[in-house]
């Protein structure tokens, strides 16, 4: 007897596979997952996500087991110049942020693999197929074809399209260590990230949790790409913090950082998510966040496609809506990283001239959602609903589960009869800053439409 045909195949058991099959797998689909790989990547490579990535985590029923084998933060981010100066901090939350989870966490990739890996587990509806290569997306009979297989995306070739430059390409030097805490200098290094804007080496450091460390080093003229990996030639480019008696190397490699929008994120039954359809250099930490963000958008449109909810042309609406969310993410990052990557000595002090008035304060963008499904209108239709604690204690998600809710003045909601959940009297003071009586809330958690 011929198995029936899954509703959904995703290419790629990374981070943004693995929690787009979780979502999926709790909406009741049926869900391949493929990867070329039998075993996790046992190296670290994404670092950082941001409260409104715990917060799908725990859409997806995650966010306590992550939550304990990641590293709250409410130390921000520093832009020093040369001399230690402050140029610019990115803000840091102490407690639960707008997203009801710290604005900051810092991770092991391959423990959160693991976690999202298992996750998948609690699903007889989701099958993992490791090992298992895919040459061509004709190999898979699913409904719908999700690629989430990276910059070099099988998938992506299928379905064609344009890539839009934003204009950076530089090749980095990643040095990743494991650290002794009991060393004196390990114990001095700052708890705050810190974009070292000098323009004789521009280096970035980051605190990821316990032991480990991360140095990433920018590769100026007359390097050698081959060489820099070398303990060598990269142990004294940090001795201002560490050195080899402080720490051990885990990894030391050489990436570029790109900054890439892809064009054309639907074909038919073919999908993209992930850096499959856009990539963002480090500077901002939202690399892996902004694929998680395409698995909360693109989960709960398929399954209400598939479940016959709607037609499919609400696929349609996944790329127009989340392009210029990324790319505000995007252009930002690279705006950050001029700042930090300016290598002339006379630019870069009249760079730190323009700062000199006091670091300036920057927060995460919170960009409104491109043309799409909701109400064709200003802010704050399109931007994400902040997550309060109800009156029983719960965060607002836990209450309404993977559905629409409308949230607003108690007289307004008793007046009508929803076919979403009603909360009312939740989220009053986004209301009154926004002049708005009820607002209508999406799976994802971004407002649909608004009662003034």
């Amino acid at each position: 007897m011929t198995p029936p045909i899954p509703d959904v195949a995703i290419v790629g058991c990374g981070p943004v596979g693995a929690l787009l099959g979780n979502l999926l797998g709790q909406a009741g689909l049926s869900v391949d997952i493929y990867d070329r790989e039998r075993d996790i990547h046992p190296l670290p490579r994404a670092v950082h996500f941001d409260g409104e990535v715990m917060r799908i985590f725990q859409s997806a029923g995650l966010a306590p087991a992550i939550a304990a084998a990641s590293r709250a933060s409410s130390k921000g981010m520093h832009f020093v110049n040369a001399t230690g100066v402050a140029l610019m901090v990115r803000r840091g939350l102490e407690g639960p942020g707008p997203q009801g989870w710290a604005g900051n966490w810092y991770f092991h990739q391959p423990i959160l693999e693991q976690i999202l890996r298992a996750g998948l587990t609690r699903f007889p509806n989701v099958r993992v197929h490791l090992g298992r290569e895919i040459g061509s997306t004709d190999e898979l009979a699913a409904r719908f074809v999700v690629g989430c297989d990276g910059a070099r995306s099988m998938v992506r070739h299928a379905i064609g399209g344009r890539s839009h430059d934003l204009g950076l390409h530089q090749p980095w030097l990643v040095v990743d260590l494991l650290c002794d805490l009991e060393r004196p200098r390990v114990q001095a290094l700052p708890d705050y990230t810190i974009q070292l804007c000098d323009p004789a080496r521009p280096m970035t450091v980051v605190h990821v949790g316990g032991r480990r460390w991360r140095w990433e080093i920018m590769l100026m003229p007359g390097d050698d790409p081959a060489r820099l990996a070398e303990p060598a030639i990269f142990w004294p480019m940090i001795e201002r913090w560490v050195g080899p008696q402080d720490a051990r190397l885990e990894r030391s490699a050489v990436y570029t950082f790109h900054s890439v929008v892809h064009e054309g994120w639907r074909r038919g039954r073919l999908l993209l998510a992930g850096d499959a359809c856009h990539q963002t250099p480090p500077f901002l930490g939202q690399g892996m966040c902004a694929g998680m963000r395409d698995a909360a958008n693109l989960a709960w449109k398929l399954a209400a496609v598939v479940r016959g909810e709607s037609d499919d042309g609400l696929l349609d609406t996944y790329e127009s809506e989340r392009v210029p969310h990324v790319r505000a993410f995007i252009e930002l990052a690279v705006r950050l990283g001029a700042i930090l990557q300016e290598t002339d000595p006379a630019a870069a002090a009249a760079r730190d001239a323009r700062f000199a008035a006091g670091a300036s304060l920057f927060d995460f963008p919170q960009p409104q959602l491109g043309p799409g499904h909701r109400a064709e209108a200003a802010p704050p239709v399109g931007m994400i609903f902040p997550q309060p604690r109800l009156a029983d204690g719960r965060l607002m998600d836990d209450a309404i589960g993977p559905r629409f809710a409308i949230v607003g003045e108690t007289p307004l909601l008793e007046s009508v009869k929803p076919d979403a959940m009603p909360l009312p009297d939740v989220g009053k003071d986004w209301l009154k800053q926004h002049g708005v009586r009820a607002a209508l809330l999406r799976p994802d958690r971004y407002v649909f439409d608004v009662a003034r």
